[in-house]
């Protein structure tokens, strides 16, 4: 069998050459299964990354002690003594860790990053304003509410009444996900973001 051949049975079975021995390697490892040298990232999502599905409803604890798990193994500290290649290599991976894991613990980094998987470019990805209308209606009259409350009791009510919603809209994101349907999920995500920012503003006034 010709190189080329190999290269593609290789591709297809999802493995790739070890920049150290050339030993072939799975796309998601850390380390090479041959030499045991640090491989560079892989192309891959957030979710795979993590050992993950792409789904929005994910255990926040499997996430977190994945995340660990890697981190402690790539941690850059582990190779101090080795090449400028390698600690460079761990660097990257640490990286690319860190951004998975910070996007994925978060509902709505994890909402939109699940919709451009998807190839939905999320409303609140752009740095625009939403051109919903209930949406900003809900929004303004939310703001005003809280703007007219004189006591901190009125503000801790609109606080509940608030968190309430956002629990829900919760629910419907993942119902949304899991029907795969994404025009509901994308302006979902962005009322979400429009209800998270409100309930920062609620605990600045309390």
């Amino acid at each position: 069998m010709s190189n080329s051949a190999d290269n593609s049975s290789a591709a297809r079975a999802g493995l790739t050459s070890c920049w150290s021995c050339k030993g072939p390697v799975a796309a998601q490892v850390l380390f090479c299964h041959t030499c045991g040298a640090v491989q560079p990232p892989s192309q891959l999502d957030h979710f795979r990354r993590l050992g993950l599905e792409p789904d929005f409803d994910v255990d926040l604890d499997i996430v977190e002690k994945r995340y660990l798990g890697f981190q402690r193994a790539i941690h850059p500290d582990r190779f101090a003594t080795k090449p400028a290649k390698e600690r460079a290599l761990a660097e990257r991976q640490a990286v690319a860790l860190n951004e998975a894991y910070e996007t994925l613990k978060d509902p709505l980094r994890r909402a939109a990053y699940l919709l451009s998987l998807k190839g939905i470019d999320a409303a609140v990805s752009k740095d625009e304003t939403v051109r919903d209308p209930e949406l900003l209606m809900e929004a303004m009259e939310a703001r005003e509410a809280l703007m007219e409350a004189t006591s901190i009791d009125k503000v801790e009510k609109l606080q509940a009444k608030a968190g309430a919603a956002a629990i829900a809209i919760l629910s419907d994101l993942s119902k949304a996900f899991a029907s795969d349907d994404l025009k509901a999920a994308n302006r979902l995500t962005t009322g979400f973001k429009y209800l998270r920012k409100y309930l920062e503003e609620t605990r600045t006034r309390r």
